[in-house]
Formats: C-alpha cells, sequence, structure tokens
C-alpha cells in the first residue's frame, strides 16, 4: 500500500547549526583555541567533555572535527568572516 504523505499548507522547514560545526580557522586572526576545538571523536570524546580527561590543545592520534569544519570563516565571501 503506498500512501502519498503531505505537508500542510504553510509548513515552513528550518534548520540549524552549530558555530564548531562551522566556522573553522581556529588560529586565523588572534582567534585561538576554544574548548570544542580540542574535542576529538573516539573513545576519549566524553571523559574530554566531562574533564575527566585533560586536553589542552592538538595531540597526534586524534581527529578534531571543529579545528577545520566546514571552514566558513575563510570561504564566507572570499577571504573572511566580516563579524570578526
Amino acid at each position: 500500500m503506498t500512501e502519498k504523505l503531505t505537508f500542510p499548507d504553510g509548513f515552513l522547514w528550518g534548520g540549524a547549526t552549530a558555530a564548531n560545526q562551522c566556522e573553522g580557522a581556529y588560529d586565523a586572526d588572534g582567534r585561538g583555541l576554544a574548548n570544542v576545538d580540542v574535542v576529538p571523536i573516539g573513545e576519549d570524546r566524553l571523559a574530554i567533555i566531562t574533564g575527566k580527561k585533560k586536553m589542552f590543545n592538538f595531540e597526534e592520534g586524534y581527529f578534531y572535527p571543529a579545528k577545520e569544519a566546514i571552514d566558513m570563516y575563510h570561504r564566507f565571501k572570499g577571504g573572511h568572516c566580516p563579524l570578526w
């Protein structure tokens, strides 16, 4: 049985993202590291987020998704984010 599903009239789509998913540029224009920059993917992630393991810089062997992110800082309007 195939039923056609539709959205009601006036339905609005929405979306959201976190700044660390977009920014990148952790070392550009004096920004410096934020705590979210040094949260890696992997087994130590929760320990670092909760403070059980301290990480104050990038360490070899980890992947840090916020380090580069989608790098909106360098890609937005051809150079840098005008808000910074």
